[in-house]
């Protein structure tokens, strides 16, 4: 099966199944905070080509567009339904449009911000940019939040150079794993 056969397949029974639940989602961020209850953000894609990437909004109206990190003060900015969001990851979940869409992938490098031009220069330099960015990825499995760019960049890059689907069922059921006990998330 390819790999887009898989992503697409997967991504369509996944919205199929939580359909329901993202529009409660939706409403209560709505409910929640002023704002709509999609925020989407200019990612960086295959080849270096920039996408809409949409999340469930856990950030107050206003906030830099700016990686989370980078923010003098984060918390500050998170909403309180949005901290539960980002800890079970449940703000990702639009996502799975972009995966049925054909601009992301289940596994794949994390789309990066536009603005954040030192990973992108060290995955264009190992040539990364050439894969699909993904829901989730083996940098997220080794670390999420807690790498730097350099450390992403290279696990970015032996994913390139390993990636088949069994990697990418490992890398999901870790993921799955990760998400459940609430591992590598800062904000």
């Amino acid at each position: 099966m390819s790999k887009r056969l898989f992503d697409f397949t997967l991504a369509s029974l996944a919205l199929i199944l939580l359909g329901a639940p993202m529009v409660l989602i939706g409403l209560a961020v709505r409910v929640n905070s002023p704002g709509p209850a999609l925020y989407w953000s200019l990612r960086v894609g295959r080849q270096g080509k920039p996408f809409l990437m949409p999340k469930f909004r856990s950030m107050r109206v206003g906030t830099p567009t700016v990686a989370t990190h980078l923010l003098p003060d984060p918390e500050s900015h998170v909403t309180p339904l949005g901290r539960w969001l980002r800890r079970t990851s449940l703000d990702e979940l639009p996502q799975l449009w972009c995966i049925v869409r054909g601009d992301m992938s289940l596994v794949g490098p994390r789309p990066a911000l536009c603005n954040q031009q030192t990973l992108h220069a060290m995955r264009e330099t190992s040539g990364v940019h050439a894969l699909a960015p993904g829901l989730t990825g083996w940098a997220q499995v080794h670390g999420r939040d807690d790498l730097d760019d350099a450390e992403k960049a290279a696990y970015d890059a032996e994913y390139l150079r390993t990636h088949c689907l069994a990697l990418d069922l490992r890398i999901l059921c870790r993921t799955a794993l990760l998400v459940l006990r609430g591992e590598g998330i800062r904000h």
